[in-house]
């Protein structure tokens, strides 16, 4: 499909690694957005929002290059280096528009490498990662004096007692708040492999799924239960799983909340 867009060469291309922010369209940065606007070709993720695709200018071409875990006919990531690398050496402006943040387990850090090698000048443009947007749409406050003072953040995307996984869930379990990106399907057993080193069953955890979007949704529970709870409350990705008593500040500050991220400006 890249082989259609017409060359400009010999005029240098130049890349854009654009964070498209959490979900909700508005969150992405003001230097995002006009590197997205100005773009010849943009080359986005799978989640990012139609209104945030609809800023591509007119004449620009906008092509999907998705990846959902697990999924048959997602972009390989090689598939993605070479588009990059071909439209830029064709001389095109290309934005690489990434959910959340490009280099917070978006693969940012590999496609930057692959542009490196190639020769291609390129920008990191960071965007506001899926970690904050949805623990403050939620009214969870990733840290507090009191229960948090530091926060890890780890993926979930391998089953934790597997070879490919190399977290160390005896330092994890000792850490005040641990975020997992992509964790539905290990959910369980992360759950499992944290009690197993010494955190508390009743420890506070909360899933957050589809985060910044209107169809957010927040399930609050114990570490010894979630498992089952998330199975119970069919939780489908993309979702967070927040472990740590910050999840406990929820309650009260939901009390005056607005839930405005998900509103456009105008309705703020």
């Amino acid at each position: 499909m890249f082989d259609s867009i017409p060359s400009v060469y010999p005029v240098q291309g130049h890349v854009y690694l654009v964070g498209a922010g959490p979900g909700s369209p508005d969150l992405i940065t003001l230097r995002g957005l006009r590197c997205l606007q100005s773009a010849d070709v943009v080359l986005h993720d799978a989640l990012i929002a139609p209104e945030l695709l609809r800023e591509a200018r007119p004449d620009a071409v906008v092509l999907y290059v998705g990846k959902r875990g697990y999924c048959i006919g997602s972009t390989t990531q090689e598939t993605i280096h070479d588009a990059l690398v071909r439209l830029a050496r064709a001389g095109h402006r290309v934005c690489r528009l990434k959910c959340g943040d490009p280099c917070l387990f978006g693969r940012g850090g590999e496609e930057a490498e692959a542009l490196v090698e190639a020769g291609i000048p390129f920008e990191i443009i960071p965007g506001v990662t899926s970690a904050l947007g949805a623990t403050a749409a939620a009214n969870i406050p990733l840290t507090h004096r009191a229960v948090g003072q530091a926060v890890t953040f780890a993926t979930g995307h391998y089953d934790p007692d597997s070879p490919e996984c190399t977290l160390d869930f005896a330092a994890l379990a000792k850490m005040p708040v641990v975020v997992f990106y992509m964790a539905v399907r290990n959910l369980a057993a992360i759950a499992a492999k944290l009690a197993g080193n010494g955190l508390s069953p009743t420890t506070p955890v909360a899933i957050l799924e589809n985060g910044t979007l209107e169809q957010q949704r927040t399930i609050v529970g114990e570490l010894a239960t979630i498992g089952e709870q998330a199975r119970l409350e069919n939780v489908q990705a993309p979702a967070l799983f927040v472990v740590g008593e910050v999840v406990r500040y929820r309650e009260k500050l939901l009390a005056l909340s607005t839930q405005a991220l998900s509103s456009s400006p105008g309705e703020l």
